[in-house]
Formats: structure tokens, sequence, C-alpha cells
């Protein structure tokens, strides 16, 4: 299920640039844009809203304004050209607040920020990983080189950790992010990945030869780590005493 964002904003151009960066981030779905405050307290009620992306300066009646006289709000990321109202956002418990012009990349540490803000009961930290449960997906988004990358699980080989990133290793890319590889350990289903090391998560239908101390995936040989070694052996069938 995607996040629903509704858009609030009097200049057309800048709406058009949230839309557009939004659309390269696939957990997230518009479902409307309004140029004033008055617009949007209808979609409110129409329509359920998960993120809010407020303007400040609008006729009529301003964002903090329209924030402050609503009795239920979604999460809300406040969008201006004056830095000044940011103490005054924070004060009503915004999620974040974004100066103009919005760059892609700034907007992805914003939607980040609403990811890890709502409770892990109702949706997992990372906004990397579809919110479906897995044995619903067959696939998760890892963001990499400022885009959201749709990769599903019978394409990844295998994923390396080096330092505070990962590499995903598959058969066409070797896509990057920053993150640990226990978070990939822990999330991804366990019946289709196991850990062979404390710097390889492998996929086990791309296991090619299995020996006492390696394991091929691919065309890459990998080491199986000592404290590893046991579980891996006994749960992939290879006879210990080998």
């Amino acid at each position: 299920m995607k996040t629903s964002c509704l858009l609030v904003d009097d200049e057309p151009i800048a709406l058009r640039v949230l839309q557009s960066h939004l659309a390269k981030i696939p957990t997230l779905e518009v479902v409307a844009s309004c140029g004033h405050a008055m617009e949007a307290f209808g979609v409110l009620y129409e329509k359920k809203v998960d993120l809010l992306f407020l303007d400040i300066h609008m006729p009529g009646l301003s964002g903090i304004e329209f924030l402050k006289s609503l009795r239920q709000t979604p999460k809300v990321i406040l969008t201006t050209a004056h830095r000044e109202y940011a103490l005054e956002g924070y004060e009503l418990d915004i999620v974040d607040y974004l100066l103009k012009p919005i760059s892609l990349e700034r907007l992805l540490k914003a939607v980040d920020k609403y990811y890890k803000s709502i409770p892990t009961q109702i949706l997992a930290n990372s906004p990397f990983l579809n919110p479906l449960s897995q044995d619903q997906q067959d696939y998760v988004y890892i963001k990499s080189e400022r885009k959201m990358r749709k990769l599903y699980y019978k394409d990844i080989f295998f994923i390396e950790s080096i330092k505070d990133y990962v590499k995903i290793h598959t058969g066409s890319e070797v896509v990057v992010t920053k993150q640990a590889i226990s978070h990939f350990e822990e999330s991804l289903p366990k019946e289709q990945f196991i850990r062979i090391h404390r710097a390889y998560l492998i996929a086990k239908s791309h296991i090619k030869v299995i020996t006492a101390n390696t394991i091929e995936v691919a065309s890459h040989e990998l080491p199986i780590g000592r404290s590893y070694k046991k579980s891996i052996l006994l749960l992939l069938n290879y006879p210990s005493n080998k």
C-alpha cells in the first residue's frame, strides 16, 4: 500500500517540480494537488492523506494558519522560500521543512524522515523496502544515486558489505546503497537468502557450488565465515566431515 500525499501550493511551477520529484519515488502516491488551503480542506475531508506537503505563503489562509485550524492532521512537510518560519513549523510537530527550490536529494531526506517517524508496527523504518509482508512481495526498493530502484528478489545474486555501504549484485548491474548488511539480513525473506559471512548475504537459488569453506554464487567464489560455517553447512545439507 502506497503512502498517499496531498500537495498544497499556490505556485503552479512549484507544484510541478514537487510532482516530478515525487513521481520518482514509487512508495508515494499523489492523490491531489491544491492551489490554496480552502481547496485542501475538501480533499482532507474526502480522501485519506498520509503525508501533506504544505506551502506557507498562500493567499487567504497561510499554510501555518491552515495547519493550526486542523483538528487531526496527517504528517506534514512544509515547503517555502522563507527560512524564518522554520522554528514555528517545528513547534507544530512537522516532519521536515523544505526550502525552495527543492532538490530531489533534499526531498528524499525529508521522505526518509517521514518513514522513520512512523511506528514500526505500522511500517518498517526504512522507506526502501516495500511495506507489504514478506510473503506478499517479491521485490525491494533501494535508494541509489538519488533514485529509487526496484529489484526483484530473483535477480539478486548476493549482497556485499563495504563499511557503511552495501553492493547488491544482480545479473545485470551492481547497485550501491548506504545501508548495513544486517538490515537486509533481517528484512529479506529468510527462505530465499542466507548470511554466510559478516560481509556476504547470498541468494540460495543462485548457489552453484558448495565446499567446506566457500560458496560459488554466479561466477563469484565467496568465503564462508567461521562463525557461520556450522549452521550454513547444516542448513544446506553439506556433509560436515568433508
